[in-house]
């Protein structure tokens, strides 16, 4: 196939790169778009109720009406450049194009307009040159201090003068040039003005919005901005030296090395905590923090964002990525702005040469600085830290070792702590796992070893992450030492093989004797992953007697019934949330369910579910589950079958053997007979 030729690569090339619009062009075009039934060139504005702020609309802020939460009122304006001519629809006339003194007059910015003119600035942008200014609205003029607007008019000709020149660029600058991080090199000594163009078209200036940007002008371009700007040559670093209210900070900077970061050149956001945040961490907290380096330059890290974030660019919840890798969610509520929701800024748009500061009254510690404890402070697993902390094991999770909590959720306690004593802890000590984990590196099969010295299996199902019986319910908490996993119950580590637990469960006698007739007692008792579907001795009882009676009459049926009660593959409760399909050792297919948060087996509900063995899972169900295929029709005129009695008298004397040792032979005789009338699989 033959390429196309250079020359039209070239001409798509340029074609895209013309098509692609700024973030400030994309919103005006929306702008547009929503004012175009108003007439031509009229732009939809969303002014907020009670001020004189307004903007120009992206999609989700027509439909939402809101600016930081606060509700607004949609007007429709000429869009820039252009004006209203009686009698006509819309705005259909271009501004008239005049020098930029001139312009100044008609873009709203009257006052800097005077003040061009008493600082002897007009001969300058009333003549020939190509200049850009950023030209501070009456408003922002107005709301200047008394004594900083006192200072600038009664020195016109040097403050003033000055002031005004370091709103100017000796060159014509567009939106579409005013690129995200770049600086510009102003008409008053060449010091730079630092230009941020955000993703939702806000363009700040010197972190001063542009109101109506692009006039055109004969000798340049006019921007309107919502502030006086000021020079800046001051680095973070220089500020935080400088500033009384940073003290603490300014130390725990100097021992974490971070200087010479906040120094260099980039554009970054300290969250800069005041010595008020400081104060009002425990002391024990802040002296273990301050006390190591690594929790102590995660804690700084995490104040400091990867870009320069002014006030004015916030207008809804946008998250924010930290040097120490995690995120901020960063948003405003009317005229403050908030950090994870809450509105801790103190001062904002304290500009650096290399960024910008927003002093914040409360400290914000990352997890990778916490202990586990703090980790769980105020969460969904708080009531797992009282169980711990009342079973001794406080030190555990405090400290320096390296470990995994296991920590059930809340709701697993709703009726209440469970007693503390000697098992209790032994239990307790079973969900602290040796070795800082991430659930992300789990893996299915694993092995995991508890400070209780049990041994913990891991389990990977399409929808749930599960340790044993316990899935788990939350993303990890990385904290500076342990990790916290939230579990959605009270994790159980098997003890001993299927055969074991059976044996030990008065409720499983009868089924116990009748794998041990079918010879099946080496199978379930060897290493494997097992669930098995346990019918207790209800269930058996519960059988119709003609079923019963075929039942135990047939060693080959009874086998075959015994093996559909097993399923090669470890399935625990929280796996299960449609239907899940397993194969039976018999070789039909088990469907197990979760209905009205009851697991079903065959639409059977399960009696107790998640019993852990080593080799696998019990659940007890009372019924006896059958393949479809061998399901008989109920009779009542069957005769009685000796093995029947057998059975019946076997789970009887299970349970009287146990309160009578001398019945134990009488039992163990029994068994024997039913060896003798069964055979094996």
């Amino acid at each position: 196939m033959a390429r196309p030729p250079l020359p039209l690569l070239l001409a798509l090339a340029l074609g895209l790169a013309a098509a692609a619009k700024s973030p400030y062009q994309q919103v005006l075009q929306h702008s547009r778009l929503r004012g175009r039934q108003h007439g031509p060139n009229v732009c939809a504005v969303q002014k907020l109720i009670g001020t004189n702020r307004k903007y120009f609309t992206n999609c989700k802020q027509w439909y939402q009406r809101k600016i930081c939460g606060k509700s607004t009122v949609i007007s429709y304006e000429c869009c820039p450049g252009y004006e209203k001519v009686p009698g006509e629809k819309g705005c259909p006339a271009a501004l008239p194009l005049s020098n930029i003194y001139e312009t100044l007059g008609v873009v709203g910015s009257s006052t800097t307009q005077l003040y061009s003119d008493r600082s002897n600035l007009r001969p300058e942008i009333e003549g020939p040159g190509s200049f850009t200014i950023f030209a501070p609205s009456n408003e922002a003029w107005a709301s200047l201090p008394a004594e900083t607007l006192d200072s600038l008019v009664s020195n016109v000709n040097i403050e003033l003068l000055n002031a005004l020149r370091y709103h100017m660029v000796n060159k014509r600058v567009l939106t579409d040039d005013l690129k995200h991080g770049t600086t510009l090199n102003s008409m008053y000594q060449d010091l730079p003005i630092q230009i941020h163009h955000y993703p939702n078209g806000i363009v700040t200036v010197n972190c001063a919005r542009l109101l109506k940007a692009d006039h055109h002008a004969t000798n340049g371009v006019v921007h309107v901005i919502d502030k006086v700007i000021a020079t800046t040559t001051n680095s973070i670093q220089h500020i935080i030296e400088t500033e009384e209210s940073l003290e603490t900070l300014r130390a725990a900077v100097a021992a974490s090395d971070l200087n010479s970061l906040l120094e260099s050149k980039g554009q970054y956001t300290l969250l800069a905590p005041t010595n008020e945040a400081f104060e009002k961490i425990p002391r024990e907290t802040l002296n273990r923090i301050l006390g190591d380096p690594e929790a102590l330059r995660d804690l700084l890290n995490h104040h400091i964002l990867k870009s320069a974030m002014c006030a004015e660019a916030i207008i809804a919840g946008l998250t924010m990525e930290t040097l120490e890798g995690t995120t901020l969610d960063v948003g405003c509520s009317g005229e403050e702005l908030t950090l994870n929701g809450k509105p801790i800024i103190a001062n904002k748009d304290i500009l650096a040469t290399n960024g910008v500061i927003h002093f914040v009254n409360e400290l914000l510690i990352p997890d990778s600085a916490k202990t586990l404890f703090e980790l769980a402070q105020e969460s969904e697993v708080s009531k797992s830290m009282d169980f711990f902390r009342q079973a001794g094991l406080s030190s555990h999770l405090t400290g320096s070792e390296r470990v995994t909590l296991l920590a059930p959720v809340n709701d697993v306690f709703k009726d209440g702590l469970p007693v503390v004593d000697s098992n209790m802890k032994n239990l307790l000590l079973n969900h602290i796992v040796k070795d800082q984990l991430s659930s992300k590196y789990l893996y299915h099969g694993q092995k995991l070893q508890t400070l209780g010295d049990k041994e913990l299996r891991v389990f990977v199902y399409r929808n749930n992450l599960c340790i044993e019986n316990a899935c788990i319910a939350a993303h990890d908490k990385r904290g500076r030492f342990g990790t916290l996993f939230s579990v959605d119950k009270m994790l159980t580590p098997p003890s001993g093989s299927v055969m074991d637990v059976l044996k030990a469960d008065h409720r499983f006698s009868t089924l116990v004797a009748a794998i041990q007739s079918a010879g099946l007692t080496e199978n379930l008792n060897r290493p494997g992953t097992f669930t098995v579907f346990a019918p207790t001795n209800e269930a058996f009882r519960a059988m119709p007697q003609g079923e019963l009676n075929k039942l135990m009459g047939n060693a080959k049926e009874l086998a075959n019934i015994l093996k559909f009660h097993v399923a090669d593959e470890i399935l625990v409760s929280g796996a299960v949330s449609a239907l899940v399909r397993l194969k039976s050792m018999q070789g039909d297919k088990l469907e197990v369910s979760m209905k009205n948060n009851v697991i079903h087996i065959n639409k059977e509900p399960v009696a107790e579910s998640d019993i852990m063995a080593t080799n696998g899972v019990i659940y007890a169900v009372n019924s006896v589950l059958q393949p479809q295929a061998s399901r008989p029709q109920e009779r009542g005129d069957e005769p009685a079958d000796p093995a029947l009695e057998i059975f019946k008298q076997a789970s009887a004397l299970s349970k009287v053997s146990q309160r009578n040792p001398r019945l134990a032979p009488v039992y163990s005789r029994l068994l024997a007979r039913m060896k003798e009338n069964s055979g094996r699989f």
